[in-house]
């Protein structure tokens, strides 16, 4: 059997499993937020360990400190259990309870996975956070293994009777763990199948879609660019209509690429030189479209003195741009402004419309993958609700925050913030 594993390597792999565990209960549950409270040591307090579905780490910290005390009264030695009341912790993804799974192994209690569910789940929802819950016990069991064995090992020199008693006892331990090690690997050669499976599938999908999808609005643009008198003005409207639509297709496409690249971690931060005011220009020339013939001014303002940036270009680039789409979308009249400038080491950009404002119940899900304020609007103001789920993504990979304030019928402010390296 393999040698002891690098106690930071064990918390690295095991701080990943965790979060994973706790994506894939949101996911089974279909959305809402995901709390992970582990004890450090037997015995020890409840304490938060990892989070899901929050737009940042501040509300998740805020959340866990409310929910504590019902989770310290909570059997972790229980079954898994939905409590129908609404959790008001969680607002309005606590609206249909609290789902409690506890992580436990073999009477081994390690803590408890809670999740705010929006709606009361079916059976095989709650069996499919039963697996995500399990996954994360069984690592958190072995986690646990490993160090009883060292600890063991390391006492078991003090008498001849200690050693023997504690050579047994390390005996019994690593045949457990031995027998874990096993089924770790299978469980990862699984899902090791799995994930090619999706990797593969994503491939497919964008070179079957992307590629053809290019060429359709390649050929749309140079009939329009071209000579076209013979084209009627209805067959000319049309044209541009189907180019309005292949390229959001396109974009909401490479929206969903992004998406999974950044939940699988292959997403890299590449950083470089930025001029930011060029950046800037660039987004607001990007959603000319979106605004159309809208009565709608974009301005811009920076605080001066505006020093030189190193940041991901690529991705500031693109929240810029999502951000600004989005608030030229629920935008009719009035204006839209661009407020940046760098403080403290961090570029803080502020956006502001006078759009359809977004109504108090509905401010925590605007980062929520596929969520739409409501089903009217979704029809009228065209979009697949993954913009401002890639944002928060892409800002959470930067170190980056993000909050929003808004009222409805007056307009909406959005604020982010991103670490970058000030250059002379």
């Amino acid at each position: 059997m393999a040698g002891p594993q690098d106690p930071r390597d064990r918390g690295d792999d095991l701080a990943a499993v965790l979060r994973a565990s706790a994506m894939q209960a949101l996911e089974a549950t279909g959305g809402g937020r995901a709390l992970m409270f582990v004890r450090p040591e037997p015995g020890a307090g409840l304490q938060l360990r990892t989070a899901a579905g929050f737009a940042t780490p501040e509300e998740a910290r805020t959340a866990a400190e409310a929910l504590l005390p019902r989770m310290s009264a909570f059997s972790t030695d229980g079954e898994q259990t939905h409590t129908e009341d609404p959790a008001a912790e969680l607002g309005e993804a606590g609206a249909g309870g609290l789902v409690l799974a506890p992580l436990s192994v073999q009477g081994r209690h390690h803590g408890v996975l809670v999740l705010g569910v929006p709606q009361a789940p079916d059976a095989q929802r709650l069996g499919g956070v039963t697996a995500a819950s399990s996954r994360a016990a069984y690592r958190l069991d072995h986690e646990y293994l490993s160090r009883e064995v060292e600890r063991l090992a390391g006492t078991a020199h003090h008498s001849a009777q200690t050693a023997e008693d504690k050579s047994d006892e390390i005996l019994i331990l690593s045949e457990q763990l031995f027998a874990q090690d096993i089924q770790l690997l299978q469980n990862n050669e699984r899902l090791g199948k799995i994930e090619k499976l999706k990797n593969d599938f994503i491939e497919k999908m964008s070179r079957e879609l992307r590629t053809p999808l290019n060429s359709i609005i390649e050929a749309i643009i140079s009939v329009l660019a071209g000579e076209n008198d013979h084209l009627s003005g209805n067959a000319k409207i049309s044209l541009r209509e189907a180019l309005d639509d292949g390229t959001a297709f396109l974009r909401t496409l490479q929206n969903i690429l992004d998406l999974w690249r950044i939940k699988q971690g292959e997403l890299p931060v590449e950083v470089q030189d930025v001029n930011y005011r060029e950046v800037v220009d660039e987004a607001i020339f990007s959603v000319q479209d979106t605004l159309g013939d809208k009565a709608v001014v974009i301005e811009k303002i920076f605080d001066e003195p505006l020093p030189k940036i190193r940041t991901d270009l690529a991705k500031v680039n693109q929240v810029l741009f999502l951000m600004l789409d989005n608030a030229a979308k629920f935008t009719e009249e009035g204006r839209v402004l661009i407020r940046s400038g760098v403080r403290d080491g961090n570029l803080v950009c502020q956006i502001e419309d006078t759009g359809i404002g977004i109504c108090p119940d509905d401010q925590q899900f605007v980062f929520d993958e596929f969520y739409q304020v409501d089903e009217l609007s979704s029809t009228k103001y065209r979009g697949s609700g993954l913009g401002m789920a890639l944002v928060r993504d892409l800002l959470i990979l930067l170190d980056g925050s993000i909050s929003l304030t808004s009222e409805v019928g007056k307009g909406t402010t959005i604020t982010f913030q991103v670490p970058v390296q000030v250059v002379g």
